[in-house]
């Protein structure tokens, strides 16, 4: 009996700690300094931009990680053209990188974009009228950035010496087109054939309380993640994946380097891209339940040889600086069955004016078939400003067809 209940308490023990390793508090903090108005949108190569990455770096030294390549500190510098098609003025930019060395053979990457909308300069803000508001970006992508602070914390504290390596990465220009995830892979400060594999974290905030799903793309870039996944998907915590290594997100620049890659997301909502994404939305507790996933991926990977890369077979999603257009709403990514489903419509724009409603699962974007999220944001670039469409879409029992101009 004593040996059950000695069993027992260890247990809870473990369970304990497992449960303790990411703190909402913690995040919390993170994210109102990320998010606050203070850094005016963090926009990239804007000085609250660089207000950001001055917090991200000092954070790194607190954990006491190195830096890599021919810089004595983390950050890696880029130029970039401004507007959210690249045609606009010239600037500077920053990544932030960071090294924790195991003296391993092997580097896991685990990334997040820091950069935002800043006041609506850059042409794609989904308010009515972005001009001189702040975008805060609390999910879009202060969370992501505090998951990568979080993860840098934990694998650097635990008394643990993984058999891995790990770059912490921070990234500017991906609202613009990834900018800064291209360049790094362009120009790595380590060598990418030691990568073992990457792992991307954008919007992972918003945790629907409803669902509670995280979608994770990437997964036919590997054959261990499905499988992988499976077997740590809980009742608290559903997983829904996509093969696709291609997506709007920086884990692309990897994937077209021949790098396996997880992208992880949890979901779209109606303050996306609008001065409403604030700190005070964020679902502390969903997050926590998402980074122990990505903690117990890691984990159970540690052992393991370098993972096999796979390409897939899945159709590039268009990037978000190759749309020419946009209805205006916000498409669902963890609905279930053909067309993408509605779930917020933003007031002024061209779907709003044709009668698009949340709720509504579009179908059909002129002659193109929308059968998924990827149908969807391709069929954005193939329409120009201007241009009338018909959008066929289901709303209830009813098939109904708009006329959307854009």
């Amino acid at each position: 009996m004593k040996n059950i209940s000695t069993l027992f308490a260890l247990y809870l023990l473990a369970f304990t700690l497992q449960a303790q390793q990411f703190n909402e508090a913690t995040i919390r903090k993170h994210i109102k300094i990320l998010a606050s108005d203070s850094l005016q949108g963090r926009g990239t190569g804007t000085e609250g931009e660089r207000m950001a990455a001055t917090y991200i770096e000092n954070e790194f030294k607190k954990l006491k990680l190195k830096s890599t390549g021919k810089s004595k500190n983390y950050l890696q510098t880029f130029e970039f053209k401004s507007g959210a098609h690249g045609e606009g003025a010239p600037g500077t930019a920053h990544n932030i990188v960071a090294y924790l060395n195991n003296k391993a053979a092997n580097t896991i990457i685990i990334g997040a974009h820091y950069d935002h909308l800043g006041i609506g300069e850059f042409g794609n803000s989904l308010d009515a009228n972005p001009a001189g508001k702040i975008h805060n970006g609390a999910d879009d992508n202060a969370s992501g950035v505090a998951g990568v602070l979080e993860l840098a914390r934990y694998f650097s504290s635990n008394k643990v010496k993984e058999k891995n390596n790990f770059l912490f990465l921070c990234f500017s220009g991906e609202e613009l087109g990834l900018y800064g995830s291209k360049y790094f892979t362009e120009n790595p400060t380590i060598n990418l054939e030691q990568v073992n594999y990457m792992i991307n974290m954008d919007m992972i905030g918003r945790l629907d309380p409803q669902t509670n799903t995280v979608v994770v793309n990437g997964t036919g870039t590997s054959p261990v993640w499905e499988p992988l996944l499976k077997k740590l998907e809980t009742e608290t915590l559903k997983i829904k994946t996509d093969s696709s290594g291609i997506g709007p997100s920086d884990h692309t620049s990897f994937y077209l380097k021949n790098i396996p890659v997880l992208h992880f997301f949890t979901g779209a909502h109606g303050d996306y891209h609008k001065p409403t994404d604030d700190w005070d939305k964020i679902n502390y507790a969903g997050q926590v339940n998402v980074l122990n996933l990505i903690a117990e991926v890691i984990n159970s990977l540690d052992k393991e040889p370098k993972l096999t890369f796979l390409t897939t077979k899945a159709k590039p999603m268009a990037s978000r600086s190759a749309f020419k257009v946009t209805l205006g709403v916000m498409p669902s990514y963890t609905s279930e069955g053909d067309g993408v489903k509605v779930d917020g419509v933003t007031e002024g724009r061209p779907g709003q004016k044709a009668g698009i409603q949340t709720g509504d699962i579009i179908i059909q974007m002129g002659d193109l078939t929308i059968k998924d999220i990827q149908d969807y944001m391709g069929a954005l670039g193939k329409f120009d400003k201007g241009q009338t469409i018909p959008v066929k879409l289901k709303r209830g029992t009813e098939v109904i067809t708009l006329s959307v101009t854009f």
